[in-house]
């Protein structure tokens, strides 16, 4: 299994609707993606214009799949990525 998880940070305020938007349509068709085993997008309670993507994978394959994926090339990279600062923290699970 592979652990993938991403912090993004709003450069702007303004765009943390907007944000949130996008990153809720990414997470519902990435969970409709071959080896998307969970999906999940948080937004933090403390600081709104972080969020925290929390997403699982079968395989490297599959997630190197989700990232040439339609969604990925033409919302993710472009939409959302320009609007935030962007932390990814592949994982290992310890329990």
């Amino acid at each position: 299994m592979i652990y993938n998880n991403i912090i993004l940070r709003a450069r702007r305020a303004k765009d943390v609707e907007e944000i949130t938007s996008l990153l809720t349509i990414h997470a519902k068709v990435s969970l409709t993606e071959e080896g998307c085993e969970r999906f999940e997008v948080y937004q933090s309670e403390t600081d709104p214009q972080t969020f925290i993507l929390m997403e699982w994978w079968d395989t490297q394959e599959d997630l190197d799949r989700h990232k040439v994926a339609k969604q990925f090339v033409e919302i993710y990279v472009p939409k959302v990525v320009p609007l935030v600062e962007r932390h990814p923290h592949p994982s290992k699970r310890l329990a």
